[in-house]
């Protein structure tokens, strides 16, 4: 009997040492498993800031609350071309210098005001860089786009109908 149980302790014991690994975060990784794009903590969470700034929390779910980062971190992975991914990289990394021009102060520090000020000096006029242009670009549309599709939306803000819709017998006739 003690055998059994010597060996069940052990499985138990090599089981944990196997899963431990995976288990553990390190920060200076993104969360998800990119092929591609070699993203690090930082990055990620300057990415989710400037979501958030695009679609803020208020009387709906925010970028952030929907991981659309992340989204945005996965489309730019598997679905854009390789030099597309490099200037993403580049205006990612490149965006917090236009926040310090701009502010004198890095893009996560910023209020919201300052940033949505940002945002829209990039919408409106051409940035001093092709690589933050097409950053933004992409991001932003891929932020929208996940926005759009995500299942709160789909769920909880769009009410849909069958079409031809729903018969109304008493619809008054002028």
């Amino acid at each position: 009997m003690k055998r059994r149980s010597a060996i069940k302790n052990l499985l138990i014991i090599a089981g944990g040492i196997a899963i431990l690994p995976a288990c553990s975060t390190e920060n200076g990784k993104a969360s998800i498993q990119l092929s591609n794009l070699s993203i690090n903590g930082d990055q990620e969470a300057l990415l989710a800031e400037i979501a958030e700034a695009i679609i803020p929390a208020g009387d709906t779910q925010g970028a952030k609350d929907l991981n659309l980062h992340l989204f945005v971190l996965k489309m730019v992975d598997d679905c854009h071309p390789e030099e597309e991914q490099k200037q993403f990289l580049k205006g990612l990394d490149q965006f917090n210098d236009l926040s310090n021009q701009k502010f004198s102060k890095t893009f996560m520090k910023a209020d919201i005001k300052e940033r949505q000020e940002l945002l829209a000096t990039l919408d409106a006029t051409q940035p001093h860089s092709q690589d933050v242009e097409a950053f933004y670009k992409i991001t932003k549309r891929r932020v929208i786009q996940g926005f759009l599709n995500s299942k709160y939306v789909m769920t909880d803000l769009k009410q849909y109908e069958l079409i031809p819709g729903r018969y109304n017998g008493y619809f008054p006739v002028n």
